[in-house]
């Protein structure tokens, strides 16, 4: 899995003390920086091809101010034109978070999806995380 690492800011924390739930799909994008940089090395959104079909969270425990979070991110399903990702995010060796997205890599100037590449494919097999 990718892992990142991310500091909690006092912005990002609501009226009860715990971070903001809308923080935490900022936090998992974060997540996925390694694999946008597969698909897209210089960073250009003039040729993006990572568009996000759906996202699904489920909140397992507070996340606090104080204590860094680990993201991890690894791949569930890989098709032709689409890849499911399964993502946690933990903080003082408590799950806090579980999600998933499903990102299809698409050509924006055709507007139609196209097959991952094998070398990116290959790339994300290291990355399978098979869910329990």
């Amino acid at each position: 899995m990718f892992k990142t690492i991310i500091e909690p800011r006092v912005s990002e924390t609501d009226g009860v003390g715990h971070i903001n739930n809308t923080i935490v799909p900022v936090w998992l994008e974060a997540g996925r920086n390694k694999i946008f940089k597969l698909f897209n090395p210089d960073h250009s959104f003039e040729d993006w091809k990572m568009i996000i079909l759906n996202t699904n969270i489920d909140y397992v425990h507070q996340i606090y101010y104080g204590e860094n979070v680990e993201i991890r991110t690894g791949v569930k399903k890989l098709g032709n034109t689409s890849l499911q990702l399964y993502e946690e995010i933990w903080q003082n060796n408590i799950l806090c978070v579980k999600a998933t997205t499903i990102y299809v890599n698409f050509n924006l100037h055709k507007k139609v999806s196209v097959p991952i590449p094998k070398v990116i494919r290959t790339k994300l097999e290291k990355h399978i995380h098979n869910v329990k």
